[in-house]
């Protein structure tokens, strides 16, 4: 008898041990899939590092130009009204042996214009950009003109460029000043390859073995989980963040005869960065914007209006028959009407989202321009820790 007891027992120890064991699995399986998911949001939100930072010195330059179009149908500077297309076309005809008085000078196929482009890194001498060309006179259009050659330079006064070529515009202009029709803007227009680079900007990469990515926006998470990413693909001490911007890069010695492809590996890796809290609302069209990270205490919303209306009606007041003094005249009779709309209150739990919030206004009717108020008396109130940038 006291063994069929033991044996019940040990028996009672292996079923409560096999459903503790059976128990732990089903809770493994059942949470797997959650990680799995968590992993695969992760995945999904990594962002390149050549998405998120630049490198130091990797940059394009700007030029600009004076410059002058010719070949227009009637269309260009009213030349006895602007004194300096007569000058630039006085010049232009001195510098060809034709010498001439401004005074006479009075076509108006021609265009006084400003011309700009972008000088990118890396680019040599021979190479072609695109041109953007701007009216700065009275010209009604530019289609079908022709850019005279103009030099660009650059912030130093240097000549980096020469733009010439035909002007490709997007707008029509058609018609005089009495009758005339417009489409998009025709005073500005481009000539795709239309400048030659004759001067360089030397860029020097990775000097001394080193570079320095820039974060296109400051944060201090994002930066070390940048400086912990590229420590750990290209081994410690490689990178090393200096600011919440910042992150210093040495080359790996295995790099060094080869630093292009160190620099497409680097931009290759992924991470996912840090978001801050921030909502942006456009007053003027109602737009508001805002990150899943914004969120908002426990709070209570009333919204109500009252809505004032004052009318006046006239009424003509006539004498009695027969009379000869009476006289007709106009009374005004003034009314007002006030109409309080009735409050509708809305109650947020602790950590709600401004999604949340934006959806639970919408409900009642409120509008674009309440729910901006509203944000912005929560954000008073303290009860949302979140960056507000009206626009």
């Amino acid at each position: 008898m006291p063994e069929y007891k033991e044996n019940k027992r040990v028996k009672a120890i292996i079923n409560k041990f096999i459903r503790r064991f059976l128990l732990a699995i089903g809770i493994a399986v059942a949470f797997f899939p959650l990680v799995a998911d968590c992993q695969q949001t992760d995945a999904a939100l990594a962002v390149r590092v050549k998405d998120l930072a630049d490198i130091e010195g990797v940059r394009s330059n700007q030029l600009i130009g004076y410059g002058l179009v010719v070949g227009l149908n009637r269309t260009g500077d009213r030349v006895q009204q602007n004194i300096y297309a007569k000058q630039t076309l006085q010049n232009l005809l001195e510098r060809m042996g034709i010498s001439t008085a401004s005074a006479s000078l009075k076509p108006e196929n021609i265009a006084t214009v400003l011309v700009t482009a972008n000088l990118p890194p890396f680019i040599r001498q021979g190479s072609k950009l695109d041109v953007t060309v701007s009216s700065i006179g009275d010209a009604r259009s530019l289609q079908g003109g022709t850019l005279i050659i103009t030099p660009l330079k650059g912030i130093d006064g240097q000549i980096y460029a020469v733009a010439q070529g035909s002007v490709s515009i997007g707008g029509i202009s058609a018609g005089n000043e009495g009758n005339s029709v417009e489409i998009n803007h025709p005073t500005v227009g481009r000539v795709p390859n239309g400048a030659i680079v004759e001067r360089i900007v030397p860029t020097e990469l990775a000097a001394n073995n080193q570079l320095t990515l820039v974060l296109r926006n400051e944060d201090f998470s994002t930066a070390a989980k940048l400086n912990e990413v590229i420590n750990s693909k290209f081994g410690s001490g490689t990178a090393r963040a200096l600011d919440g911007r910042n992150i210093e890069v040495n080359l790996p010695a295995k790099f060094i005869d080869n630093r292009v492809g160190f620099i497409a590996e680097l931009e290759s890796l992924r991470l996912v960065p840090e978001k801050i809290a921030k909502i942006v609302i456009n007053e003027r069209t109602g737009t508001i914007v805002m990150g899943r990270e914004v969120r908002i205490a426990a709070v209570s919303i009333s919204q109500g209006g009252v809505t004032v209306k004052i009318g006046t009606e006239y009424e003509v007041s006539q004498p009695n028959p027969l009379t000869k003094d009476g006289q007709t005249t106009v009374i005004p009779s003034t009314t007002v009407d006030v109409k309080e709309k009735k409050a509708e209150s809305i109650i947020l739990p602790d950590g709600a989202t401004v999604d949340e919030v934006v959806r639970g206004l919408r409900t009642l009717g409120v509008s674009a321009r309440d729910v901006i108020s509203i944000l912005q008396a929560i954000k008073t109130a303290g009860a949302m820790n979140a960056e507000l940038e009206m626009q």
